[in-house]
């Protein structure tokens, strides 16, 4: 295949997007990427603008937005949709989900650091195993309709 083709087998779509191989077979999977041309060899080919769409997904993944998240702004990106506002409502509904996470995440590094707390470092015996098995003998095992679904 010349250097000069808009077309790319699947590893160097990969290399060119930063997606891996196995990200973009599922990506396809997902419907977020059309499956590759195939050529007469059965190897997938990408174009230029499959590879600048697998980067957008990444940079959307790496802003850890979900597919579902994804999957609606390349919808609103092909229908042209830019003037409805509907890529903003997406974005503000992803910052929601990232504000909770951050809550949850600062109520998890307290816990960490009181169970840290528990062990100085300078007695004959760490507490911190110890504050484990009581802490889990205290906390209720949650109901099964109490964990929530991850938006990720």
């Amino acid at each position: 295949m010349s250097p000069q083709s808009p077309h790319h087998r699947i590893g160097e779509a990969a290399r060119l997007s930063g997606v891996s191989a196995a990200n973009i077979r599922y990506y396809e999977k997902e419907g977020l990427l059309a499956a590759g041309v195939r050529g007469g060899n059965s190897y997938r080919f990408y174009s230029d603008a499959e590879v600048h769409r697998l980067r957008f997904v990444r940079l959307c993944r790496a802003m850890d937005m979900s597919l579902d998240e994804v999957r609606t702004l390349l919808a609103l990106d092909v229908r042209g949709a830019g003037t409805d506002h509907a890529a903003c409502a997406t974005l503000d509904e992803h910052l929601q989900h990232v504000r909770t996470r951050l809550a949850e995440l600062r109520t998890l590094e307290r816990a960490l650091l009181d169970l840290r707390s528990r062990c100085d470092g300078t007695g004959a015996q760490c507490h911190v195993i110890e504050a484990l098995h009581a802490r889990a003998d205290a906390e209720p095992v949650p109901p099964p309709a109490a964990v929530g679904r991850r938006h990720v």
